[in-house]
């Protein structure tokens, strides 16, 4: 263990019980209003673990991360970067779907600091059972939560940066800020910076 951060916590020794643990969380009021929780996907002790910030609305229907429109990018930019979504752990800093109603859509709305905390706790269950080599923040959210500090992006994009866990973690954009994109042009730069970003997670992890 890298740190004693699990100190008065529940032993949880697998995915599948940090899972059910999850479904169980009270620790914010999230959960009033999400369909079900969505815990991080993956193999156990992958070298790479990919965190976003919350579920969307067809994560929480399904239950499943990423499997959206930014999971489908996401999906693409493993691909280019010759990484397999199979062999990487997928999760989000926040496992419940924060979002407002407007009519019939639900809207995502961002996770406020404190849910962000709240949710550390599970997050640091993940790091302990999957040992990553590399811990990649995929957008604002993320790397808050995993150096448990704001961060601006663009200051430290790429650079690997060591959490207060001592985990090793590099933070990028999140596949959603390419798809909100209006410009062709600037989604392409954009698209093509984050494939680079993951090709360098991808090397990391294998060295």
């Amino acid at each position: 263990m890298r740190q004693e951060s699990l100190t008065a916590k529940p032993v949880i020794r697998s995915l599948k019980a940090l899972g059910a643990a999850e479904a169980a969380c009270r620790r914010c009021e999230l959960y009033r209003f999400a369909t079900q929780v969505v815990p991080g996907k993956g193999p156990t002790h992958a070298p790479l673990m990919l965190v976003g910030e919350q579920p969307g609305n067809d994560e929480d229907l399904t239950g499943n991360p990423f499997v959206g429109p930014a999971g489908r990018v996401l999906d693409r930019a493993l691909g280019d970067a010759g990484i397999e979504r199979g062999k990487v752990f997928i999760t989000n800093a926040v496992k419940h779907f924060k979002f407002e109603q407007r009519g019939k859509r639900r809207l995502h709305k961002r996770p406020n600091a404190h849910e962000i905390e709240r949710c550390r706790w599970w997050s640091e269950y993940e790091w302990e059972l999957v040992q990553p080599k590399l811990i990649v923040a995929l957008g604002t959210t993320a790397a808050r939560s995993i150096m448990g500090k704001p961060i601006t992006i663009a200051r430290v994009r790429g650079e690997v940066m060591t959490t207060p866990e001592k985990w090793n973690c590099l933070v990028t954009i999140h596949p959603s800020a390419i798809l909100r994109m209006p410009d062709e042009r600037d989604k392409a730069r954009e698209y093509a910076n984050f494939v680079a970003d993951l090709k360098t997670c991808g090397k990391y992890a294998a060295g």
